[in-house]
């Protein structure tokens, strides 16, 4: 088991699996986080209300998921669709992970536990 501090997630729009070997301070074994569900915006007066509100959730969708990976060393991040492309260029527009390891998949829709053995098994742990 490596000591280095390991992440991965399945995520999607609307929610994110997150799986890590770590806490603030000690590289261990990997384990599951909470889920980061997104909010979904229904019902908007206008097309541009609704891209305004869709960007403002996906940009808090991503900070709760990004709180998770403080300190990771590298991250794993697959899923279906666009999503992940997203979050990888939104970490490295952020200053505090912009030199972050960060590989992409791509992954149907996933349980805790395959997301849990996906990620071991890419780390090799």
């Amino acid at each position: 088991m490596s000591d280095k501090k390991l992440a991965g997630l399945w995520m999607d729009t609307e929610k994110a699996i997150v799986v890590k070997n770590h806490d603030a301070q000690n590289a261990f074994k990997f384990f599951l986080c909470s889920p980061v569900k997104a909010e979904v915006q229904h019902g908007n007066s206008s097309e541009n209300a609704g891209n305004n509100a869709e960007r403002t959730n996906r940009a808090k969708f991503f900070k709760e998921i990004e709180h998770l990976l403080t300190n990771s060393q590298e991250v794993y991040v697959t899923g279906p669709g666009t999503v992940q492309e997203e979050f990888k260029k939104h970490l490295h527009e952020t200053a505090q992970f912009k030199d972050l390891k960060v590989t992409l998949d791509t992954a149907q829709q996933m349980s805790e536990e395959q997301v849990l053995e996906k990620v071991k098994e890419h780390f090799n742990a």
